[in-house]
């Protein structure tokens, strides 16, 4: 098993600065244990022109079929039927991947002390792998190189070049060039790309190989054309650590498109058990877990008549609210956008009326602390077939979201920036466009009436804005007149004389002639 890295300079930048990269000395034979076989290392040539590095893999066989027999236990698919003769000591494999991160960790990496200047400097490079593995062909190879800035060489092998009727192996010559990568970019690219090509593992992948994955991915992956087959079979097509891959993936990539940290993307939930019944997950400040906020006319935040002792909780109380508009709209298929820890998502779930019920949020930990809720992997068949939980983000459009009776954006509108509102209003209402939309937000002038919310706080410290009541009825009336609705508003809580309910609702209908065009159109 053989790969040659080449790189070119001259004397003001020596092609011989690739050996500090690979913290390798040109003058010296090196050799390197791995779980199966050892690794060589040397350079066949090494001058200010002109630097060629070159691994050979020797592959014990023996340990190979010692350390597990079968897919994914230590033998290829291939070992598994010929134990000792197969294709593992000649072509490379995951077993090259390995002794790549083995033999130049520092330099996948990025660390260099001696030539600090140099890491992050593109290289003219070439690398040559002789044999490789390729299901897919040649054209597979390109479509997953080329779009990482790889020019690629690659010609199919024979099986036997004295038998051309014979046809072609699944194996390539590969050469990839590239003037546009660091050494730490390439090494990177090898190591996720030669398993995958294999479509094969000579070990056993658990849980922790989403983590190498995403890893050795940092800065390209997201945003590869290829990403849900390179994920999917550097995964061992192994479905839950797929899916639990493409999600992390998902929010890495939104944070890019919003230029901002995956954290403050995935900050929906704080605490599990430390959250109050809200739809989104959001913790409040100001209504308490049991709703026991004293307003100033002497209610309770929970509404007029509610026992003292059992005070229906604000979060309660707007969930209500939101299904029976939804039961008034005669909504079967509805949207929860945002849907947080699914508590909304929950409850339609108990009413046969709403036949699909989908969640969105743009939170992996919301989403998996939702699904633990509704106990999506013990739900029979028949409810199951009913719910639906994905990842997504309301700053685009989705064609996910196309088609369905109803959307609620309960407590939702409050997290977005002000400059972002406007394609949260498109993806929603011009986009999606659902014959009913809920928006529910805070009403900033009830907010005298907490107790132990500080003047001049809002009640959650991710709030963006919070508005008042004629602020929302302007944004509600402008996004209704723009996009073909009409809207109402309904209070939820209780409907302070002075300072109106704690809760402001918006019913949006889409107007008789937008339901016809959209119904023709669909």
């Amino acid at each position: 098993m053989f790969l040659t890295i080449s790189t070119t300079g001259d004397e003001k930048t020596p092609a011989t600065d690739l050996s500090f990269l690979l913290h390798k000395h040109p003058d010296n034979a090196q050799a390197f244990s791995t779980s199966y076989g050892t690794a060589h290392v040397v350079y066949p040539r090494a001058d200010a022109e002109c630097c060629t590095v070159a691994m050979l893999l020797e592959v014990d066989t023996t340990a190979l079929v010692r350390r597990g027999k079968g897919k994914g236990r230590g033998g290829a698919p291939d070992a598994a039927l010929a134990q000792y003769v197969n294709d593992r000591p000649y072509a490379a494999s995951s077993l090259l991947a390995v002794a790549l991160s083995r033999v130049f960790s520092s330099a996948i990496r990025g660390v260099c002390n001696a030539r600090p200047e140099r890491v992050q400097q593109p290289l003219p490079l070439r690398v040559e792998i002789p044999a490789l593995p390729a299901r897919g062909g040649p054209d597979l190879v390109c479509r997953l190189f080329e779009p990482l800035g790889w020019t690629v060489a690659a010609e199919r092998v024979a099986l036997d070049r004295e038998f051309p009727e014979w046809g072609d192996s699944r194996y390539v010559g590969l050469v990839l060039d590239s003037d546009r990568l660091t050494v730490a970019e390439a090494l990177r690219h090898l190591y996720v790309l030669l398993p995958v090509l294999d479509d094969a593992k000579h070990y056993w992948v658990s849980a922790d190989e989403v983590d190498k994955l995403l890893r050795a991915g940092e800065g390209w992956l997201p945003t590869h054309p290829e990403q849900k087959l390179i994920t999917s079979r550097y995964l061992s097509r192994r479905w839950s650590l797929t899916r639990q891959a493409m999600e992390r993936l998902e929010l890495v990539r939104l944070a890019e498109a919003d230029d901002s940290e995956v954290e403050d993307l995935d900050n929906a939930v704080q605490d599990e058990t430390g959250t109050d019944e809200t739809g989104n997950g959001e913790s409040t400040t100001g209504e308490t877990a049991t709703g026991k906020t004293t307003a100033g006319s002497g209610e309770t935040a929970t509404g007029e008549g509610a026992a003292e002792d059992r005070p229906v909780p604000l979060a309660v109380q707007r969930r209500d609210a939101v299904v029976a508009a939804l039961k008034e709209s005669g909504a079967a298929r509805v949207l929860d956008l945002g849907c947080g820890q699914g508590q909304l998502v929950q409850a339609l779930l108990k009413d046969p009326r709403f036949t699909e019920i989908v969640g969105v949020d743009v939170s992996v930990r919301a989403l998996t602390i939702a699904s633990r809720r509704l106990k999506l992997d013990r739900m029979g068949e028949r409810q199951a077939s009913r719910v639906r939980l994905f990842q997504g983000s309301l700053a685009y459009t989705d064609n996910r979201l196309k088609g369905y009776d109803a959307a609620v954006l309960s407590e939702v509108v409050e997290h977005v920036d002000l400059p972002r509102l406007p394609a949260l209003e498109y993806a929603v209402f011009g986009s999606a466009r659902p014959r009913t939309v809920l928006v529910t937000t805070p009403n900033v002038e009830y907010n005298v009436r907490w107790e132990t919310l500080p003047a001049g706080h809002a009640r959650h410290g991710d709030h963006r804005f919070e508005w008042t009541r004629e602020e929302f009825r302007a944004w509600a009336g402008r996004v209704a007149e723009l996009h073909g609705y009409t809207v109402e508003f309904i209070p939820v809580g209780p409907d302070d004389p002075e300072v109106g309910p704690p809760t402001q609702m918006a019913v949006f209908t889409l107007t008789a002639k937008d339901s016809t065009k959209e119904e023709k159109a669909a």
